[in-house]
């Protein structure tokens, strides 16, 4: 099921190749980064909010949601963020599984020829780790995510920086797709003229679907719009 929001110029068109976000997107990995947030937020002497609210730092950049928290103390976010890659790359990863119906989506497009990479907030180190241990990594032409030192961690940045590397891998980037379950993602991908399908499946709030060209409630809801 796929429910349009916008029009798109043409609705008809191919898209050349589809890129996704890991977190509420391709993984359902609140366990582990709710938890290792709450690990990082104790171990620099910070409140720890509730498990409900922690939810909501699965999807945006983490070292904006620990700017946020921390009153923009730059020092402790950035502290903040490196205790929370050690209790993720630690125990986090491991609490994380494929939505159902993920896999399906990845194999019919990848059956179709149609190039796909991963755009995510995460560390890019982490989001290698993720996709070689669900068995995800060979579908993908490239998988970026937020560079070590943070130079890199806007979704917006992380987005050119997929198109740089797809390019250079002579893949064709002049009509690409971006799915994603946050605000962040249909922003980001904006700023690039890319529409978004909106996965109505993962951590997105109400409202966030804003922008967003397509909203499918499942991931076979992406096919409609990746193949037409």
């Amino acid at each position: 099921m796929i429910l349009r929001q916008q029009p798109l110029q043409s609705q008809r068109r191919a898209f050349s190749c589809v890129l996704l976000d890991m977190d509420g997107t391709l993984l359902d990995s609140a366990a582990g980064v709710t938890a290792s947030a709450a690990r990082a937020l104790a171990a620099v002497g910070a409140a720890v909010p509730p498990a409900g609210d922690l939810v909501r730092l699965v999807g945006p950049p983490m070292l904006e949601s620990f700017r946020e928290h921390l009153g923009h103390d730059e020092v402790l976010a950035r502290l903040a963020l490196r205790h929370y890659r050690k209790a993720y790359a630690d125990h986090g990863a491991h609490q994380s599984v494929p939505y159902t119906g993920i896999r399906e989506l990845l194999e019919q497009l990848h059956r179709a020829g149609v190039p796909m990479a991963v755009a995510t907030s995460k560390a890019e180190d982490q989001a290698l780790r993720m996709a070689r241990l669900f068995g995800m990594d060979h579908y993908f032409s490239v998988v970026c995510g937020a560079s070590d030192q943070e130079a890199r961690w806007s979704k917006a940045d992380v987005i050119a920086e997929v198109l740089d590397r797809l390019k250079a891998a002579k893949v064709d980037v002049s009509a690409p797709l971006m799915v994603g379950d946050r605000s962040y993602d249909v922003a980001g991908a904006a700023v690039h003229g890319i529409p978004t399908v909106f996965a109505g499946w993962g951590y997105g709030s109400a409202g966030e679907e804003a922008g967003a060209a397509f909203v499918a409630p499942f991931p076979d809801g992406v096919l409609p719009v990746a193949l037409p």
